[in-house]
């Protein structure tokens, strides 16, 4: 008996498609084919290394200037290498803190691919970055104010430095250099008195008006200027005996005043007025004290800066 013969015939059916233009005022979008039984498919556009198996595409437009790339019928995103970038964990890190530097491969889609910091070396070119590890952690300083900081990375897989811009942030006022830890903002003292001036403590009062730097960043005025000054007096109120008015400036929305009284300097609590009337005016303001009939009363303005 002899064995039927049973011959399977194995083909392949290449084949294209292309799908129809879409435009309007504000875009076009041409769609191709980009599945070509695995054959080098191109156009003026594009070049692909396609596949076989269920037809997919690509499209690509621009609307009000922007342009977008899509891919279609695929199970992964198709995407091509571009380039090398560096990005932070933290781009606006606190003082006195660390961000950690990280390599990236740049796509085409927009998207970045992470790469080990091996072979690479950092540096920091600009701002208060004291040192940088070998795996890229930035080391920040202290601070007077918000400071802008550069880094940069070469590495012997691409030409050039690629370089960041960090903004290390003042999170802590009162701790810079000389002027840490004295009960004055450091940007402050920073901005009447440059940096490390002996003449910008606390208790010192270089304009020689009477009132001392830590009085008068609270009261809002120039330490360094004799003009500028707290001023603060008492008028009588005609045809009202028992009243006085107290007129004190500068003052500034950003703070509270609360004038208060006594009947002595020695003795005694000072108490706020206990019936008053209050213009709420700037920069001159007018407390009006409607219970002023004692011989003796004494006044004080007490300031708060938040």
């Amino acid at each position: 008996m002899k064995t039927p013969l049973n011959i399977l015939a194995l083909g392949t059916l290449v084949a294209t498609a292309t799908a129809a233009t879409r435009s309007s005022t504000d875009y076009a979008i041409i769609s191709d084919t980009i599945d070509f039984g695995g054959q080098a498919v191109t156009s003026a556009d594009y070049s692909m290394q396609g596949s076989l198996g269920p037809i997919g595409g690509t499209s690509s437009g621009s609307s009000a200037g922007v342009t977008t790339l899509a891919h279609s019928g695929f199970i992964g995103e198709i995407y091509n290498l571009v380039g090398y970038g560096l990005l932070a964990t933290d781009y606006y890190p606190p003082e006195v803190s660390t961000s950690q530097l990280i390599p990236v491969r740049t796509a085409d889609d927009g998207t970045n691919v992470v790469i080990p910091t091996t072979g690479f070396t950092f540096a920091a070119l600009e701002g208060p970055i004291p040192a940088i590890s070998p795996t890229g952690l930035v080391d920040t300083a202290t601070v007077y104010e918000d400071t802008q900081a550069i880094v940069g990375a070469t590495s012997p897989l691409f030409a050039g430095q690629l370089q960041l811009t960090l903004s290390v942030q003042d999170t802590l006022p009162d701790n810079y250099s000389t002027y840490a830890a004295d009960g004055l903002p450091d940007a402050w003292q920073r901005q009447f008195f440059g940096l490390d001036n002996p003449l910008a403590a606390p208790l010192l009062d270089p304009d020689g008006d009477g009132q001392n730097n830590r009085f008068e960043h609270t009261a809002g005025i120039v330490p360094n200027d004799p003009l500028s000054r707290f001023l603060f007096r008492i008028e009588e109120v005609p045809g009202e005996p028992s009243h006085k008015q107290l007129v004190f400036s500068p003052t500034f929305p950003d703070r509270t005043y609360v004038v208060k009284s006594n009947t002595t300097l020695t003795d005694g609590t000072w108490e706020p007025l206990s019936s008053e009337a209050d213009d709420n005016q700037q920069p001159e303001r007018r407390i009006t004290d409607m219970d002023a009939s004692e011989t003796k009363k004494f006044y004080r303005v007490e300031i708060t800066k938040p």
